[in-house]
């Protein structure tokens, strides 16, 4: 398509791993639209005397980077949490932009993610219907070019302003919906997905994921995420350095594409055929006959719900 947009910004959100943001930044800057984008690094505060120095060194890699438009960096003095600084930091940006690309420090792109995100952020702009533009895929066969999923997600995503206004913090709130509208298997797709668990888990404090709400707050209101059909990220973050990401096995990381995925108008409707696909796909994966001990189940639920435990 003929590009007559300007790119939106990427807000990067980052905390103490200087190695991960260094190839998520470098992956980036491969894009052909790095050097028409603008770069904000939002650096969560220290926990403790040795973050500090690491925070040191963050605050000097970003002051070394040049490959886009622009590069600014928003610190906190104090540590605020993942949840926080992504919920607040998105908000933020939404004051001043009408869209933003939002990526963390351990998300590895394609050397076309920027142009799939942005064409998508262009033809979907108006899109009342359209929540959130996502650009991970599970390595599976048979999905098309791109599809509609309900609800969002959080793994090299965007979104709008309007969008963003339909966000509930509130877990209870959103528990609460989802159980009085009876809609839990359809929540947790098809049972294949702990989601409905997740969002109890973040109320009673177990875990702080702000995607699990973000998720639920754009199912909730009949929203869609528009999925790429081949992945244009990796998630180098399940190499057990973040916070909620430990012992998931290698073969299951999948690899950013190096081939472009073309973004054309679709229905705004739910895609089932890829919904069915990707039900059948996380069913077959559980009874894997290296299920016999329990223990490859237990890593495909770890990879599911990392998506959320943000």
């Amino acid at each position: 398509m003929t590009r007559v947009y300007t790119p939106a910004p990427i807000a990067l959100f980052a905390y103490n791993r200087p190695q991960h943001l260094r190839r998520t930044v470098e992956a980036l800057a491969a894009n052909a639209l790095a050097p028409e984008s603008k770069l904000f690094v939002f650096l969560d505060g220290p926990k403790n005397d040795g973050d500090k120095a690491i925070s040191a060194d963050i605050r000097a890699y970003v002051a070394s980077i040049g490959a886009f438009q622009s590069v600014s960096l928003v610190e906190q003095e104090k540590n605020i949490g993942l949840a926080a600084s992504i919920i607040g930091g998105v908000s933020r940006m939404l004051e001043t932009y009408e869209s933003v690309i939002v990526m963390e420090d351990d998300i590895v792109t394609s050397p076309f993610f920027l142009r799939y995100m942005n064409d998508a952020i262009n033809i979907y702009r108006d899109d009342e219907a359209v929540a959130c533009i996502h650009g991970f895929v599970y390595e599976m066969k048979g999905l098309p070019e791109t599809f509609f999923l309900r609800g969002a997600d959080c793994w090299g995503w965007a979104t709008w302003q309007r969008a963003w206004r339909a966000f509930e913090s509130d877990g209870n709130r959103l528990l609460r919906e989802i159980e009085d509208r009876g809609l839990q298997h359809e929540f947790d797709l098809d049972g294949t997905v702990h989601y409905t668990q997740m969002l109890r888990e973040q109320i009673e404090g177990r875990n702080d994921s702000w995607a699990i709400r973000w998720h639920a707050s754009a199912f909730l209101k009949g929203m869609l995420t528009l999925h790429p059909g081949r992945s244009l990220v990796r998630n180098i973050g399940l190499d057990g350095s973040g916070t909620h990401c430990h012992n998931v096995p290698a073969h299951l990381l999948v690899d950013a594409k190096s081939r472009s995925v073309n973004v054309a108008r679709l229905p705004l409707k739910e895609n089932l055929q890829a919904r069915n696909r990707i039900v059948s796909f996380l069913r077959r994966q559980s009874r894997s006959r290296d299920c016999a001990a329990g223990v490859f189940s237990r890593a495909i639920r770890r990879l599911r719900s990392v998506f959320f435990l943000k």
